[in-house]
């Protein structure tokens, strides 16, 4: 009786990770301790840029935004836009066409608008990677530094 109660808790144990995956994850919030929300990657430093950082996920959803990484977020003087540059790396097996969009947002208080940059059909095939660059207009009347974070908000895959 005592081996069916640890063989029991074995299984237990093994769902429960499989269930819950074997990554950690930094939670919500996109500050400076943080490098992962339920909706993409990102990070913030001081300069408003991103680094890459990757999010494990769940859902069908999670799963595109789990191959999607920020390379580098900022305001774009030359073209007066918001850009994020993003690598989508297909690890799996199949080739997929991913939908990415992502959110600009600033700190609590600021006087950022929140603004969205969006990117259908990127083609990316198995085991491959692509780096894109989704960009949107900048309406204020400043350098864009009111910017200071930026995340993926959606992504799917098929």
């Amino acid at each position: 009786m005592k081996i069916r109660h640890v063989r029991a808790i074995a299984v237990f144990g093994i769902a429960l990770v499989a269930l819950t995956g074997a990554r950690g994850s930094g939670g919500g919030g996109c500050d400076n301790s943080s490098s992962s929300s339920s909706g993409g990657s990102h990070r913030d430093d001081d300069s408003g840029s991103t680094g890459g950082v990757s999010v494990p996920g769940g859902s069908g959803a999670d799963k595109a935004a789990r191959d999607i990484t920020i390379d580098e977020c900022k305001y774009d003087d030359a073209t007066k836009a918001l850009t994020a540059k993003i690598t989508i790396n297909n690890s799996g097996s199949l080739d997929y066409d991913y939908d990415v969009t992502m959110k600009f947002t600033g700190g609590a208080g600021g006087t950022a608008v929140p603004a969205t940059a969006s990117e259908s059909a990127i083609a990316v095939a198995a085991g491959a990677s692509e780096t894109t660059v989704l960009s949107t207009p900048y309406t204020g009347s400043g350098d864009g530094s009111e910017y200071t974070k930026c995340e993926v908000s959606r992504a799917s895959r098929s």
